[in-house]
């Protein structure tokens, strides 16, 4: 998992890097509250392990409360040395999937955190859907490229994820009337390629390679391009 960690104290954060990389997992890690909530806003994550007392203008809660209001369901681990009932609740309540006790084993932070890994695998298909260098996530409909956010309108985006659940195969006209538009007929109107052209402004015209790609007489399809494939097929 590609996890961010944000926590202040240098030897607890060095700590818990150092056992999430041994387990395989890739970690990102900032000191501060302000710098973290940028990072937890603007990344692409798999889980977020979140300190509850911070420096720098937020605290944990609060950059939980803000990722929750705009709809951001990354699994985030808070960790604490606040221990009462009531604010184990608090943290709860506030939207953590699950909270952690300072001081702690780090064997029991990996458990816990294999406990969120498997919760998130269990939901209804995956959060996360990539095509090269393009990801969406699918619960808080974001999508970036390049690591750079893209602000698309609601039919884009339902155009884009069906292209991206699809990826690597050819969807036909008919498909995608069905199901974006709800259309189960023609209505003989340019309104794919329309939203097609729009669609490829935001995610293609300013990076590279090309992903929509084309297929003459039969539909379109997202995909990486490989060896020997040309603009369009």
């Amino acid at each position: 998992m590609r996890c961010l960690l944000i926590e202040d104290d240098i030897p607890t954060a060095d700590l818990i890097r150092e056992g999430l990389t041994q387990a395989g997992h890739q970690v990102e890690v900032c000191h501060g509250g302000a710098e973290g909530m940028a990072r937890a806003r603007g990344g692409l994550w798999d889980l977020i392990v979140l300190d509850r007392m911070l420096p720098g203008g937020w605290d944990g809660l609060e950059i939980l409360a803000a990722l929750r209001i705009s709809e951001n369901r990354t699994p985030v681990l808070v960790l604490s040395a606040l221990s009462s009932l009531d604010e184990r609740v608090r943290g709860l309540r506030g939207g953590g999937d699950d909270y952690l006790t300072k001081p702690f084993a780090l064997d029991e932070l990996l458990a816990r955190i294999e406990a969120l890994a498997r919760r998130a695998s269990q939901r209804a298909g995956p959060q996360w859907l990539r095509v090269g260098d393009l990801a969406l996530d699918t619960l808080a409909r974001r999508v970036f490229r390049g690591g750079q956010p893209i602000a698309l309108q609601p039919r884009e985006y339902k155009l884009l994820e069906y292209l991206a659940r699809h990826q690597g195969q050819v969807v036909t006209r008919k498909m995608l009337l069905a199901a974006v538009w709800g259309y189960h007929f023609d209505p003989e109107t340019k309104v794919i390629d329309v939203q097609m052209s729009r669609l490829r402004g935001k995610i293609d015209k300013d990076f590279s390679p090309a992903l929509i790609r084309t297929v003459r007489g039969v539909g379109f399809t997202l995909k990486e391009p490989g060896p020997g494939d040309t603009p369009e097929d």
